[in-house]
């Protein structure tokens, strides 16, 4: 994918950002940070931020920079984000390249690009201790699986489970929303103590699953090894292939992923043929997109309200088309771009085998 697009590899820092529609008058997408990202990585995400804002019918090009740096080297780390955006401050005053958030890397570390593009004020929040933008994400996803369940099988998240691979910034956003709309995050017959592990994440990072008590399983095994009704991926492109499509449970009705490409176009394909609800990617967690464009002086709760509005709506358009909401929501996102771009892009499906 990264053959369409355009490559930039960063000077001041190991990492790249990627255009998605090379021209466009305004791009955007986070800023991911790992060890180990990949241009082709980078690549794939920026061509979903591209199906992200035609699904928001936006005018505006998919982009996403990755860098790599160890995020658990925290000196390296912050000296690593302090050049990328001394570096891609030109690109950001002018709209060139917008960014944020992603992987590894928080609000705080742009505060240097936000002189003349400020993000809303919400975004900067905390709510019920804890930061909003770790809350807004994670709130789209549970109210986009909500809006599957209703529609499909009559009723909301009152009594359903919900297995989220990982508990970062997103999946702890999911997991304490799923529980305040009734739902329970399946790890044990209790569910999880969703408050207890935020405070553990607040103390200890991402180490929190490994101080909580129970034994931390690698992230393949929630594909086939839980009883739940909702999956949430929620790491890395590619983790649902034919493989894991076909190995997971009969109890699973809905996959609402929190990462980006999640699918590849064979595991979309077999989920269709169990009559699993894959819901797509880039409208599920576009509530950090929504937010970051609302209004400079809108609430925290009107933010989410109107998140919360806008996704359950495209979800419903994309349930509406007979060949189920992920090809409903591409062919939404393609007509958009076919009328303002050209001929769209291929939708972002992760390779197989990747």
């Amino acid at each position: 994918m990264a053959d369409q697009a355009q490559v930039v590899e960063l000077e001041s820092v190991r990492g790249w950002v990627v255009f998605d529609l090379p021209g466009a008058r305004i791009s955007a997408g986070g800023t991911r940070l790992a060890p180990d990202v990949s241009v082709a990585e980078v690549a794939l995400l920026a061509r979903a931020m591209t199906y992200k804002f035609a699904a928001l019918r936006q005018q505006v090009g998919g982009a996403k920079a990755g860098l790599r740096a160890d995020p658990g080297d925290r000196a390296g780390r912050d000296a690593a984000m302090a050049r990328y955006c001394a570096e891609i401050k030109p690109m950001a005053d002018v709209g060139q390249f917008l960014t944020g958030p992603d992987m590894g890397t928080s609000e705080e570390d742009f505060a240097t690009l936000r002189a003349h593009r400020a993000a809303p004020a919400a975004i900067s929040a905390v709510v019920d201790g804890v930061p909003f933008e770790d809350v807004l994400t994670g709130y789209g996803v549970t109210v986009a699986a909500e809006a599957a369940l209703s529609a499909r099988w009559g009723g909301g998240w009152e009594g359903r489970g919900v297995a989220i691979e990982g508990f970062g910034k997103v999946g702890g956003g999911v997991a304490r929303e799923v529980v305040r709309r009734g739902g329970r995050v399946v790890a044990d017959p209790g569910g999880l103590d969703v408050e207890r592990l935020l405070d553990l994440r607040r103390e200890h990072g991402d180490a929190c699953v490994t101080r909580y008590g129970h034994p931390a399983s690698p992230p393949a095994g929630l594909f086939t090894a839980v009883e739940a009704d909702v999956l949430v991926p929620g790491t890395r492109p590619g983790v649902i292939g034919a493989r894991e499509a076909a190995a997971l449970p009969p109890a699973v009705l809905v996959i609402a992923p929190a990462a980006n490409a999640p699918y590849t176009e064979e595991g979309a394909a077999v989920l269709g043929q169990r009559g699993i609800v894959a819901l797509p990617d880039f409208v599920c967690n576009a509530g950090a997109v929504i937010g970051y464009r609302s209004p400079a002086g809108a609430s925290p709760a009107e933010v989410l309200a109107a998140a919360g509005a806008t996704i359950t709506d495209l979800i419903l358009q994309a349930l509406a088309h007979p060949g189920g909401a992920l090809a409903g929501a591409c062919e939404q996102a393609g007509t958009f771009l076919r009328d303002w771009w050209g001929e769209p892009p291929a939708p972002p499906f992760a390779p197989a085998g990747g």
